[in-house]
């Protein structure tokens, strides 16, 4: 009862850390099951947009602006992924693990040499001390908030995707010669899909800044792996549900990922432990077979 009763208590934040974290889920997406393309820029990219994101609302700009700027930060960390792998011709991993070294450095100028920045808990932020978290019901406005911000995200990418840039992009990753035919150039196609890609992965990392008023150093370590958990987690739990969009059941298995971990922490694991979870978890999707040979299984939304 005891484990219940904590699991309960701890259920609507860990549905609010699956709607933020979702956001870069979506991004891992776009990578993975688009352009079957294995980006650690992302463990990068995340943090980066979080630094972004709290120096901006420690400097009084506006969280929404803020927001831009790391989705931006991210676009052009996923231009250089783009550009070192296209025009370098260095292998697509090889490419991510340069950029994301970089980052951690990049990352900490930014911070102004320290590993962690703090918000005061009056700050203004896109969750919490501003007029629509205010008229909201207390305890739930910013669950309420990060619902819509992971929704409106997913309608524009459902859009984007119904575009002729969304089709190459599709086409890019599942028949590039179908880009060729089409008289594109299949490299730019692919770093557009970075670019956005890790814009997402930003814009979740800025989220998760102004929600936890902070930025650590290491907040993007295994951000690859709980990202890719969450993806092929809802694909292939809501695979058969054909009327369900792809971007939707990336959100439900970042949200169902997210209580999975936190039951674990209810039934005595401690917050240190949470990168053991994320990896027995990753362990247990690959030793079902539920881990795809590539991205062209699911060949995108």
């Amino acid at each position: 009862m005891q484990i219940l009763s904590s699991f309960a208590l701890a259920l609507p934040s860990a549905v609010e850390q699956g709607l933020l974290y979702a956001v870069m889920a979506l991004g891992v997406m776009i990578t993975y099951l688009v352009l079957d393309f294995p980006d650690l820029t992302v463990d990068g990219s995340f943090p980066l947009g979080a630094v972004v994101s709290a120096r901006l609302i420690l400097a009084g700009t506006n969280p929404l602006l803020a927001m831009a700027a790391s989705a931006l930060a991210g676009a052009l960390a996923g231009l250089v992924t783009g550009l070192i792998h296209v025009k370098l011709k260095v292998r697509d991993l090889f490419s991510g693990i340069i950029v994301m070294t970089a980052l951690y450095s990049i990352n900490l100028r930014l911070a102004g040499d320290s590993a962690l920045l703090s918000l005061p808990r009056t700050s203004i932020t896109l969750l919490r001390n501003n007029p629509v978290a205010d008229i909201l019901p207390r305890g739930y406005s910013t669950l309420i908030i990060a619902l819509f911000a992971v929704f409106a995200v997913k309608v524009l990418l459902d859009l984007f995707f119904k575009t002729r840039a969304g089709f190459l992009l599709r086409a890019a990753g599942d028949n590039p010669q179908m880009v060729t035919a089409l008289a594109r150039d299949k490299g730019q196609v692919k770093i557009l899909g970075l670019m956005i890609a890790n814009a997402l992965v930003a814009l979740s990392g800025g989220l998760v800044a102004q929600e936890q008023r902070m930025f650590e150093i290491s907040m993007g370590t295994g951000a690859m792996v709980l990202s890719l958990a969450s993806v092929i987690l809802g694909v292939n739990l809501l695979g058969k549900i054909e009327k369900m969009s792809v971007t939707l059941k990336v959100i439900i298995g970042a949200v169902l990922y997210k209580i999975s971990v936190a039951f674990a922490i209810a039934c005595g694991l401690k917050p240190g432990d949470l990168k053991v979870v994320t990896a027995a978890l990753f362990l247990l999707i690959l030793a079902a077979g539920l881990f795809p040979k590539g991205g062209k299984k699911h060949a995108g939304p």
